[in-house]
Formats: C-alpha cells, sequence, structure tokens
C-alpha cells in the first residue's frame, strides 16, 4: 500500500512537471514583437529618452511599426501604424480596454475610478453612460454657449488692454489656459477661479494652487510603478505627495458639491448631476460626481490651451495661411460682429487648418496608455496578458505613406 502511494506521488509530480515545461516551452515558442537588446533589472529604460514620441519614433524606424520594450519589471509595446492601431482597438477593443495598475496613479483617479482610469467593466459602462448623455451630448453642450462667448470676449477684451498702447510679446498659452479653465468650471461649478481680478480672491487662489500641483504629480514618474518590488522594502516613491494632493482636491469638490446641494437650484453640471443622484443615488455617488469634476478639469484644459497654442503659432509662421483664413471670415462671418459657433461649418479652411495643427502636434503625442486584460495577436506577434500598450500618435500623423 505504501509503494503504491510512492508511486502515485512521484507520477503526479513527474506529470505535473512535464505539463508545467511542456507550457513554458509554448509560451517561449510564441513570437514576441521585436525588441532593442535589453539590459538586466533595468531593460530598456537607458533607452527612454524624451521626448517620448521621439525615441519612439527613432525605434520605429529600426524595428517597426511594433516593437517592445522592458519597462524594469514590466513588458510594453509601442504600436505606430493605423493597421495595427485598428487591430488593437477593433479586434481586441475588450482586451485593451484597461489602464495600467500604477500604485501613485491610484491615489490621483479615485482608486481607478473616474472616467480616465476605470476598468472595463459595469462601472465602466455607466461612466461612459453619464459622460454621453449628461456632460458631453450636443444639448448638454449648448445649454452653455452663452458662456463659451462671455469668456472669448473677455480674452478679446484682455488681449486688447494689452496691445493698445503699441506692439507688445503676448504669451497665449497662459491666457488660453485662463480661457480653458473658466468656460469649464463655469460650466460645471457656475464659477470663475482664472483671469485679471481674481489674483487676490481666496478660493480662486486655492483652487488654483491645488491644480498646479495635482497637474505636476500627473506627470511625474515613480520608480515603484516600474520596480513594484520597492513597496516590500518600504520605498513608496512620490506616494505619499500624491495622497496629500489628491485629498485636498477631494475636500475641494466636496465643498463645491455642498455648496451646490445646500442651493438646489442653478443650471451647472453639478446641479444636473445632483439631480440625477436623488433618482439614481446608485450611479451618482458623490465620488462619481468628484471623479467626473477631476477629469474634465486636467484633461480638457492643458489639451484645448496647447491646441489653440500651436494653431496660432503655425498660422504666424505661415502668413499667407493667415491671411488666407481672414479672407474666409470676412466672407463668411465678416467684420460687423464676432465669430459664432453656428459658422464653423462654413468655415471649410479653418476647419483644415485645426485638423492640420491636431495632426502635426497632437496634444497627447503617445495616448494615454492600455493595458492587456488577455493575450492576443497583433500583427502576427503574440502580446501577454499584463502588457502596457503604447499608441504613438506622434509618428502615425507623419508617417510619408499616408500623408
Amino acid at each position: 500500500m505504501d509503494d503504491l502511494l510512492l508511486h502515485s506521488l512521484v507520477f503526479i509530480f513527474i506529470l505535473t512537471l512535464a505539463i508545467k515545461l511542456l507550457f513554458k516551452r509554448r509560451k517561449q515558442e510564441r513570437k514576441l514583437p521585436p525588441s532593442p537588446p535589453a539590459i538586466p533589472i533595468i531593460g530598456h529604460l537607458h533607452l527612454l529618452k524624451q521626448p517620448l514620441h521621439r525615441t519612439f519614433h527613432s525605434l520605429s524606424q529600426k524595428y517597426g511599426p511594433i516593437f517592445s520594450v522592458k519597462l524594469g519589471s514590466r513588458l510594453a509595446i509601442v504600436v505606430s501604424s493605423p493597421a495595427l492601431v485598428e487591430e488593437c482597438f477593433t479586434k481586441n477593443d475588450i482586451v485593451f480596454a484597461n489602464r495600467p495598475i500604477f500604485p501613485s496613479a491610484r491615489h490621483l483617479s479615485y482608486n481607478q475610478t473616474n472616467m480616465a482610469a476605470a476598468p472595463y467593466g459595469d462601472h465602466w459602462r455607466n461612466l461612459r453612460r453619464i459622460g454621453s448623455n449628461e456632460i458631453f451630448s450636443p444639448t448638454r453642450l449648448n445649454m452653455f454657449i452663452d458662456v463659451r462667448k462671455d469668456e472669448v470676449k473677455s480674452l478679446a477684451r484682455r488681449l486688447y488692454h494689452v496691445c493698445n498702447k503699441g506692439f507688445v510679446k503676448v504669451k497665449l498659452k497662459p491666457m488660453f489656459m485662463d480661457l480653458s479653465f473658466n468656460i469649464l468650471m463655469r460650466m460645471v461649478a457656475g464659477k470663475r477661479y482664472f483671469g485679471e481680478g481674481l489674483e487676490q480672491d481666496e478660493e480662486a487662489r486655492r483652487f488654483r494652487e491645488i491644480v498646479t500641483e495635482f497637474s505636476q504629480y500627473t506627470e511625474v514618474s515613480d520608480p515603484v510603478d516600474i520596480f513594484p518590488i520597492l513597496k516590500a522594502f518600504g520605498f513608496r516613491g512620490v506616494e505619499k505627495q500624491c495622497m496629500r494632493v489628491a485629498q485636498r482636491l477631494d475636500v475641494f469638490l466636496q465643498e463645491l458639491i455642498d455648496e451646490h446641494r445646500n442651493k438646489k437650484d442653478g443650471n451647472t453640471m453639478i446641479n444636473r448631476l445632483l439631480d440625477l443622484q436623488q433618482s439614481q443615488p446608485q450611479y451618482y455617488t458623490d465620488e462619481i460626481i468628484k471623479g467626473l469634476m477631476q477629469v474634465l478639469f486636467l484633461a480638457g484644459t492643458e489639451t484645448t490651451a496647447t491646441t489653440l497654442e500651436w494653431a496660432m503659432s503655425n498660422m504666424l509662421n505661415h502668413p499667407d495661411v493667415l491671411k488666407k483664413a481672414k479672407e474666409e471670415l470676412d466672407t463668411q462671418v465678416g467684420q460687423h460682429r464676432l465669430i459664432d459657433e453656428s459658422d464653423y461649418p462654413n468655415l471649410q479652411y479653418l476647419q483644415s487648418l485645426t485638423f492640420e495643427s491636431l495632426r502635426l502636434y497632437p496634444t497627447v503625442q503617445n495616448l494615454v496608455p492600455h493595458y492587456s486584460s488577455d493575450g492576443c495577436t497583433i500583427g502576427g506577434y503574440y502580446v501577454p496578458q499584463e502588457t502596457i500598450l503604447f499608441v504613438n500618435l506622434w509618428s502615425i500623423h507623419r508617417d510619408p505613406q499616408l500623408w
């Protein structure tokens, strides 16, 4: 009996070992995307110089439109062709419908529950529904058309006062940032926090300070994100700082929500979401509303201001293009009123300028990273589970075979 038990255990052990070796061999035989030579432990971190989109572009010229890099202990692939991007987000859309899980990012995204970071699932679908129906729908955006008009006029007056005494150099980016923030803040909470006359306003000063600090940490690379094992040795990188600034922003946003809840009237997005909270509390919790506000402030300001700055810079560097754009405005709009949003469909040349500016200078050169929830095949190469996906939009937009 003992011999039979011993033989059985030996057989099970050998069988288990054989199965593991077989699966390991099959896994190794799967063809991963090409990769530059790596250094032990750090992988390819020594190659990733700023600006990152240009580094990825240079590597793609040598290794092809899909290649892999090791970010410390993490595997990532970089895609820089439209066909491969389509394969990622159509054939494998659900596989890549997630974001990388970084310890520091959890604190800056309500534990990855906001619209920008939520993993694929019911909560993610609910956030998409809220965004489509209650925030970005044409009806909802048209409700705030007067806000956008008013802020554009305010910017025009500000530029006039700066330049009315003659030629001066003007930094447009800060003004465009103020424009973007004020439009969003008035749509969301009915308040202005940026621009002239608000320098001494305590609430405005506090918000500007929080947003500036928060934005800095969204751009910081934390060693723990690349080497998670460091956390086991007590190394926490910038996690404490991220927790602190996230808490400050959370308190501020909660104060805005409580203020509007007590007023129980108004025509802001917060008011609308609080009304929906009464009938659907499980879908419109305070935390979900704060997450939506956070994404709007951080994703809708820098992007808009950068696009405006590049568009203006391109036109100033090409006077013939600027002249043609002015002629179209004079023909379609005239010189007796300001341009209106309803004029835009008739301004075909101005539309082309906008698209071309976005093509040459995309606001986000590498799309926000995605994360594979399962193994899949892209471009004939195997992409393992838990792989970070970078899409080099800048490289695609400058592909001579396309443009």
